[in-house]
């Protein structure tokens, strides 16, 4: 049986970074009270689901169904411009996440699993006779972190996330690669040194 971290709803829901840009370590943190849970994940990560609460949202408020307001943009009273409480202390660090509408709260619910390398393989086929089949399935996780929140501050996470993803290394104008303070070579200048302007 996996340790749920539930959120419903929580006090704060927030995604944040430890570190400078470029080397930057990205956290999912939820609070309620004195319990705290911080899950480590990929920048490529926020950015995606950040891009999904919006599009799920969006979805919402085209066909209407939502008995609570779904707001078009992220209300400013719910804008968390705050860094991330410490301490701060992974969890886990985070594999796959699910996003899913509940019409029965008009809640925006996020899933985020561990990652995991292993994998659990069995056999199928009683008879000796028969080939015998390897079935590979995801073991149980042993943690998940579940949040529910209202649609307000599902659109207030995604506006954070899409600033926290933004706020790293510019990118070059010409190759869209990463630069760094000291520049970068970039291969559409045929190795000539850029430098951010």
């Amino acid at each position: 049986m996996p340790v749920i971290h539930e959120f419903d709803p929580p006090e704060r829901f927030v995604v944040g970074t430890v570190g400078e840009p470029g080397q930057r370590t990205f956290f999912i943190q939820a609070r309620s009270g004195p319990r705290m849970v911080s899950v480590a994940l990929e920048k490529q990560q926020v950015a995606a689901l950040a891009e999904r609460v919006d599009e799920l949202l969006d979805q919402v408020l085209d066909d209407g169904s939502s008995r609570e307001l779904v707001p078009a943009v992220a209300p400013h009273d719910l804008d968390d411009q705050a860094p991330l409480e410490q301490p701060i202390e992974e969890e886990f660090r985070a594999g796959t996440m699910t996003l899913s509408w509940d019409p029965g709260t008009s809640r925006v619910v996020i899933e985020v699993f561990p990652i995991t390398d292993e994998v659990v393989v069995g056999e199928d086929g009683d008879d000796e006779d028969e080939l015998e089949i390897e079935a590979y399935e995801e073991p149980e996780p042993q943690e998940v972190l579940l949040v529910r929140i209202t649609p307000g501050a599902a659109r207030a996470f995604a506006l954070r996330a899409g600033r926290v993803v933004e706020a790293g290394r510019p990118s070059c104008p010409f190759c869209g690669g990463p630069i760094d303070p000291s520049g970068h070579l970039c291969v559409r200048a045929n190795g000539y040194r850029r430098r951010d302007a």
